[in-house]
């Protein structure tokens, strides 16, 4: 089972709109939006949602008043002041760290799981999708990243699919973490400026540290081909090559407000050329190959 990661630095690179464009190009593949704080995946994809479940995440505090002997403890440990004077646990203040529960002498405060949010088993038009919603202001978005990843290799074993096409979320934090772990290889897209730099050595540091092959895509390459080329030189020394440069064309931003990958909007322009050679490069990399040889002419359609 190989899994090819696509992430960035810093939101707004067009990761996902090249994911999208990628999932055109690919076959027998399973599509999976890892990036659920913030999911879009679904706006390109327009996906007839097959199952709904519900994700349960950390617990909340609730005070059982007919056991509760007002003694003050939970008040005094509670460094969020989320109970008020009634003994009344205030569920926005609350963040469920459940110290509370354990220093409560009588045992009067519960710490029931909550629903965070909801995964979906969906079907599209380039074939079955994983993705997720999490509620507004929830946490434990790392976890609801593993399993929707998880899902998804279980989808990819059952229909015998050899690839899983993820798109994960932007920066370093826990839910890229969780994106990262078991994954083939990872494709960084990048944009050419000095805070750009910065944002994809982070990424490509994390990469290091779990060991995990990675490239570069540099996107709007041509609105500064100086970096670009400084990209190109850091990227091979961290040994993650440069596997394709994409113009700025404000054809991607048209596209995407239709609703349609490039491949859908633009099928023979330039652009969608150039992508379609920058999936042949990721396909035929030593990346994407350390795992076990893929199929190239059956993995692209």
């Amino acid at each position: 089972m190989n899994e090819l990661v696509i992430v960035s630095g810093k939101g707004g690179t067009g990761k996902t709109s090249l994911t999208a464009a990628f999932s055109a190009l690919a076959k027998g593949t399973v599509l999976c939006d890892a990036d659920v704080d913030a999911a879009d995946m679904h706006l390109l994809m327009q996906p007839k949602i097959c199952q709904t479940t519900d994700f349960m995440g950390g617990g909340q505090a609730c005070v059982d008043p007919q056991v509760c002997t007002q003694c003050g403890t939970c008040r005094d440990v509670c460094r969020f002041g989320a109970i008020d004077e009634t003994f009344t646990v205030q569920p926005i203040l609350c963040e469920g760290c459940g110290v509370c529960v354990d220093m409560c002498p009588e045992k009067a405060i519960g710490f029931e799981p909550q629903k965070c949010g909801e995964w979906y088993l969906s079907d599209c038009k380039y074939g079955p999708m994983v993705h997720a919603r999490l509620g507004i202001a929830e946490e434990n978005s790392g976890k609801l990243v593993s399993l929707v990843r998880k899902e998804a290799r279980n989808l990819a074993e059952q229909k015998g699919y050899g690839l899983i096409l993820t798109d994960g979320p932007p920066g370093i934090g826990c839910p890229v973490i969780a994106s990262l772990s078991g994954a083939t290889a990872l494709l960084i897209v990048v944009e050419p400026t000095v805070s750009g730099i910065h944002d994809m050595l982070r990424v490509a540091e994390l990469a290091s540290h779990f060991k995990l092959p990675g490239m570069l895509c540099i996107n709007k390459f041509d609105l500064n081909p100086e970096m670009s080329d400084k990209i190109a030189d850091i990227g091979q020394k961290h040994n993650m090559p440069v596997v394709g440069r994409i113009p700025f064309d404000s054809s991607f931003v048209q596209a995407m407000v239709a609703g349609q990958n490039i491949f859908e909007y633009q099928p023979e322009s330039q652009l969608s050329k150039t992508i379609q050679k920058i999936w042949t490069q990721i396909i035929g990399s030593p990346a994407m190959n350390s795992m076990g040889v893929l199929d190239l002419q059956s993995t692209i359609r």
